[in-house]
């Protein structure tokens, strides 16, 4: 078919019928066409449109003059792009200018004017500062289609506040750049996207921002860098490797320009680019894909709406998502492939061998053809939609724009579809759901007893050794009664996912030779009977068999893991998740989002007490084990973890306190006068995966009726943690180390708390209890009496003691501590022997006790292992042996851990000379602080 005429298209796209009515609204047809013959002449360069806006110097008249430049802009391209003079590259090209030249501009006016009324933004050192506009997607690729909005990002180098300048001496107000580059941003971005006059330049897009929405609209480079490092997400990688600077300097010269966008690329590309080749990329698109797809599918679902050929299956979206892949695999050693246009980088795949050349060739041309498809759907009203409309009439002026007949373009369109979903779908290696045949024993999927002769065999045949144990198990799930309730196309998919399986468990085995197969499958068959009635969890393994093989290598890893999923199998929804392979040692400590998270449906609840309890337990529980999940892949230090779970139980305390108050009728107070003090293992942060928690509780109120309330706050607080529901528990609470202990009151005043630890008149806290405080600290609640705590704690701590008689006073409760766990075997207890975890703590202990009148900086709550360092930097210890402590207590606290996943509760021994030199040093450490060797085992 032959390209259309000018004089042709009015009568294809309404937008150029009415654009070129608006244009010339005087002149008649002939005039109106040979007007657009003369514009359509040549492409619409930077330099002509530089030419158009000259003279607009203030933000009114360059926003009407923008507009028109659009409307003349579009008309031109269009008309070459329908006529056969322009190709793609010169449309994408001259879209790129316009918005570039668009955003410059407005900023630079915008810029000057609130300029002349708060000076220049600079750094501390008086450097001027720009607004650096970060240009994203297609904008940030050089390849932004005709009615396409833009990305924007605002970032500026430094903080700083605005000076003086000639054009204003006397700035109205002393802003700071954050406060001047906010209210820049606010302007810039309805001069560009407001629809008035000739329409709108372009809609702006920003929510690509970090925290999108909810986001400052401007951030510093260093608040770019903290957030990409600690909140940064895996789809923001990829959508940080398009990230361009669209505009010119303003303040600054070009040099300083130049050096503060590389400030800000500085931060970025370590961010995108890893230093390893890093195949994790694939599996993070492919879960942002299937949740495109997923949402293109259900919004098409039954509707007319036409074929998406940009989100659609084998569409626009995937050829980019497959090039900004193996970008962001391999470009961290490849500096060469971080291109920001798709098709340079397809070019740059073929040169380094990532892809075959005759591949790249057919996506190419694959590309150039959807986006020209999508551009001739634009043209037709400019309308932002990637929609092939589903009409004959609408399809036919789709294609005539094309310079096709509607036939080619479908059947082109769709091989292309066809093609670009297979090449996709073998990078990403999409699953498929697979049929099995039974071609076991008959009667075994109904649990006949007659079938485990046979089915023994085929276990035999598979691997497995306890064949007839095995076999037995696989009958009696297969013939429960809450099976026996299912439907047969239940049963069914029961029997196909204990099928796969048994033959998973063999290949675990095979990675491992310490734990047999048999043990995978019992544990495996234990979480079936447990789920053998929902059969939502069934699907779920079914439908995703990488989320099986998960699951076998959590129960084959961890028996505690294992006894962990099976007592909570709502937590297997998490392994679909992707988002869990993003936990690791450089995750925010953070808990807050997941408490808003929370909260919501907590809300949606708020009459049914028992509901919002499980949902607290279940949302805990899913926290708990992504935690864990990172654990057993080796993504956290041990240090780290408990970190995590301390803060998670921190988060969970916080929601208790109003949770528990909200329920109290009599209430005094909207907020309650109230803190939790936590000791122990919360109160070092050194939660672990079962810990209880050691709690204290204080209020600050003068009301009269606070000690009732309070003392009521504590016992719902109790029945909220530790009560079970049909979600478990949340914490098993401690409330020995208050104020008298047992005998004492379950909460306290601030000021009863401070006489009681102060013991004036001899009947307060024991040495033990200042020894317990040197691991306490505020955990939730009332910030005020959380400060006033940590003062108080910090004051007592501080205390010119006898140091002789710290020493004495906490060896006899190492003493009393080493004689209440006794150790029968020949074995180390690695916590509680002589040399062992207890011995560095109470060394640590002591001298926080001892000298921190002399040393202040010891009172910090920062946990054993820096508080060791500390005191050898004040030399109170030999700072070779801090460090070989150091180590050691590391060492001791991994085997803890790794004893705990793999065996569950109970004593941690190990083989004693295997730690000898270990415990040497320990002991080594005791004597140094002590003196003396300190206690030894009576029995």
């Amino acid at each position: 078919m032959s390209r259309l005429s000018i004089c042709d298209l009015p009568r294809y796209s309404f937008f150029l019928k009415r654009a070129l009515m608006g244009a010339k609204p005087m002149a008649d047809d002939s005039e109106r066409l040979s007007w657009l013959s003369e514009l359509a002449a040549a492409p619409y360069t930077r330099d002509k449109m530089r030419a158009f806006l000259q003279g607009a110097e203030n933000a009114e008249t360059l926003s009407e003059r923008l507009r028109l430049l659009r409307r003349e802009m579009l008309l031109t391209v269009l008309s070459r792009d329908a006529t056969g003079a322009a190709d793609y590259f010169e449309v994408v090209r001259t879209m790129t200018d316009l918005a570039q030249e668009a955003v410059s501009r407005m900023v630079r006016v915008q810029a000057k004017a609130l300029s002349e009324r708060f000076g220049v933004p600079c750094s501390e050192s008086g450097v001027p500062q720009d607004l650096l506009v970060v240009g994203m997607g297609k904008l940030g690729g050089e390849e932004l289609n005709v009615s396409s909005d833009i990305d924007l990002i605002f970032v500026y180098d430094e903080q700083g506040r605005c000076r003086p300048t000639s054009t204003c001496p006397n700035p109205r107000r002393e802003l700071s750049n954050a406060e001047f580059f906010e209210r820049l941003a606010k302007k810039v971005i309805p001069a560009l996207s407001d629809i008035e006059g000739a329409g709108f330049v372009f809609r702006v897009d920003m929510r690509l921002r970090p925290n999108g929405d909810s986001g400052p609209i401007v951030i510093s480079n260093d608040m770019l860098e903290e957030y990409l490092y600690v909140q940064g997400r895996e789809w923001e990688r990829f959508a940080w490797l398009k990230g361009r600077v669209v505009n010119e300097p303003v303040f600054t010269d070009q040099e300083t320009f130049d050096q503060q966008c590389k400030n800000l690329y500085d931060v970025v590309r370590p961010f995108v680019f890893r230093r390893y080749v890093d195949f994790n990329a694939i599996s993070a698109l492919s879960n942002l894909h299937k949740l495109i797809r997923s949402e293109t599918q259900r919004r098409e679902a039954g509707k007319e709406l036409g074929i998406d050929v940009k989100l659609g299956r084998g569409g626009i979206r995937e050829i980019e998502f497959i090039a900004q892949t193996f970008q962001v695999i391999r470009a961290g050693r490849e500096p060469q492939l971080r291109v920001k246009g798709t098709l340079k980088a397809l070019q740059l795949l073929e040169k380094f061998g990532v892809m075959k050349a005759e591949q790249v060739t057919q996506l190419s041309e694959a590309y150039i053809f959807l986006r020209n498809l999508e551009h001739a759907i634009q043209y037709i009203d400019d309308q932002q939609t990637h929609r092939l409309p589903p009409s004959t009439e609408q399809q036919q002026q789709v294609a005539t724009l094309m310079g096709l007949e509607p036939e080619q373009m479908i059947g082109r369109l769709m091989n292309i579809r066809e093609y670009v979903a297979r090449v996709f779908d073998g990078i990403f290696q999409v699953d498929q759901e697979q049929n099995e045949d039974d071609d076991w024993p008959q009667g075994w999927s109904v649990g006949y007893d007659q079938a485990q002769e046979a089915l023994a065999a085929e276990l035999s045949r598979m691997g497995y050794s306890q064949t007839e144990q095995c076999a037995g198990r696989i009958l009696q799930l297969m013939g429960s009664k809450f099976l026996a309730a299912q439907t047969e196309s239940a049963r069914s998919r029961m029997a196909q996912l204990v099928k796969r399986i048994c033959g998973l468990c063999p290949e675990l085995a095979g990675d491992d030779q310490g734990i047999p197969a048999e043990v995978i499958l019992t544990r495996f068959l234990t979480l079936l009977e447990v789920i053998a009635g929902r059969s939502t969890y069934v699907s779920l393994l079914i439908q995703y068999p990488k989320v099986c093989e998960k699951v076998a290598t959590v129960l084959k890893t961890s028996a505690w893991a294992a006894d962990y999923l099976t007592a909570h199998p709502i937590v297997l929804d998490e392994l679909v998740d992707e988002r869990v392979s993003e936990l690791d040692n450089f995750s925010p400590v953070d808990w807050s989002a997941w408490q808003d998270d929370l909260w919501e449906k907590l809300r949606e609840a708020e009459s049914d007490q028992e509901a919002q309890m499980n949902l607290l337990r279940d949302a805990h529980h899913a926290a708990v084990f992504k935690l864990l999940m990172a654990d057993l892949e080796g993504r956290f230090t041990v240090e780290r973890l408990a970190d995590q779970l301390s803060a998670l139980a921190d988060a969970v305390l916080e929601m208790v306190i109003t949770l528990a108050w909200q329920t109290i009728a009599s209430r005094h107070c909207e907020v309650p006068k109230f803190a939790v003090v936590a000791y122990g293992k919360l109160g070092g942060k050194e939660l672990s995966y079962a810990s209880d928690l050691d709690l204290i509780y204080l209020y600050d109120d003068p009301s009269p009726e606070a000690s009732k309330n309070y003392t009521r706050l504590v016992r719902r607080m109790m029945s909220w943690l530790s009560v079970q529901t049909s979600s478990g528990i949340l914490f098993d609470v401690d409330l020995r180390l208050r104020p008298n202990g047992e005998n004492g009151l379950v909460v306290s005043s601030l000021e009863m708390f401070k006489r009681y630890q102060r013991n004036e008149d001899g009947t307060g806290a024991w040495p033990w209890e200042h020894q317990a405080l040197t691991r306490a600290r505020f955990c939730a609640g009332d910030r005020e009496i959380g400060a006033a705590f940590e003062k108080e704690r910090e004051d007592i701590l501080r205390l010119a003691r006898d140091k002789e008689k710290v020493f004495k006073d906490v060896s006899e409760m190492r003493d009393r501590m080493l004689q209440g766990h006794p150790n029968p075997t020949s074995l180390f207890d690695v916590k509680h022997d002589r040399g062992g975890m207890v011995d560095v703590e109470f060394a640590v202990q002591a001298m926080v006790l001892a000298y921190s009148h002399e040393h202040p900086e010891l009172v910090n709550n920062f946990g054993n292992i820096l508080l060791l360092e500390m005191a050898a930097r004040a030399g109170l210890i030999d700072e070779q042996l801090a460090q070989k402590c150091v180590a050691i207590y590391r060492d001791y606290r991994f085997i803890q851990r790794k004893h705990r996943l793999e065996f569950g509760s109970g004593p941690v021994r190990v083989n004693r000379g295997e730690q000898r030199e270990n415990i040497e040093a320990v002991l080594e450490l005791w004597k140094s602080v002590f003196g003396d060797t300190g206690p030894q085992r009576t029995h």
